[in-house]
């Protein structure tokens, strides 16, 4: 969906930084921005506050002359979605489409 600029809300960007960080067991900054659909310019102080609340852990790696950033779920971020993120998204679940009608 190159060009959609389709509006998210900041709870189900956390929750899918949180997810992709738990199914993948860690990612670099570039890669998870990456699958979640964000601009890191944008969203890094999201990353940044999930970070300083223990949500989420960072670690600076070396590769070559490169400096990378890995991401991996702490536990307590793995708990805050089983028990926050998840009954939210199934009370108040995301707008796939809102043109289109279902199910009348």
């Amino acid at each position: 969906m190159s060009g959609s600029s389709s509006y998210r809300d900041r709870i189900y960007i956390i929750k899918d930084l949180i997810l992709m960080l738990v199914q993948y067991g860690e990612l670099n900054q570039t890669a998870l921005v990456s699958f979640c659909g964000l601009n890191l310019k944008k969203h890094k102080s999201i990353l940044d506050e999930l970070e300083s609340i223990n949500l989420i852990k960072s670690e600076e790696k070396s590769i070559g002359k490169r400096i990378i950033t890995i991401y991996k779920p702490t536990q307590k971020g793995i708990e805050f979605c089983k028990t926050i993120l998840d009954p939210y998204e199934t009370l108040f679940p995301r707008k796939k489409n809102l043109d289109k009608k279902s199910d009348l």
